[in-house]
């Protein structure tokens, strides 16, 4: 049962990246522990030329402070890629913003981001988390 359902939700994804094409973002809620940051990671490997994932639990205030000023998205852009040490390529890559709930300014900015229309963004959070965390942010996603 598990793998028909991580199956189906791959295939999701997979029909998210494929229809819209960069124009909005994809969010995965759900209760903790359940897989689906292992999921997320999965396909960014399978599905993308390369990605970056930003654990939010685990990320340095340099990262945090990157979405404080979206003014600059070259800017952010080069700083992720020399932090992450990875090449990001033009609508050939995914930024993966984990447990975004822990950092409301970068689920803010995904609105910006993902206009700028370079790469495509997956979040992933606690529901409960999320709707706690961000009240009153608006932002333009596919679920």
């Amino acid at each position: 049962m598990e793998r028909i359902f991580k199956r189906k939700l791959y295939d999701r994804l997979l029909e998210w990246k494929n229809i819209q094409n960069g124009k909005t973002a994809m969010l995965i809620e759900g209760a903790r522990r359940v897989g689906k940051s292992t999921l997320v990671e999965q396909f960014a490997k399978n599905e993308y030329e390369s990605y970056i994932l930003i654990d939010f639990l685990e990320a340095s205030d340099e990262v945090k402070s990157l979405f404080n000023n979206l003014m600059n998205k070259d800017f952010i852009f080069l700083q992720l890629q020399a932090i992450y040490n990875v090449v990001l390529k033009e609508r050939k890559s995914v930024i993966v913003f984990d447990e975004v709930q822990n950092c409301p300014l970068a689920r803010q900015a995904i609105k910006y981001l993902v206009k700028d229309g370079r790469y495509d963004y997956i979040e992933t959070g606690s529901l409960i988390s999320i709707k706690k965390n961000t009240k009153d942010i608006y932002s333009p996603l596919s679920n």
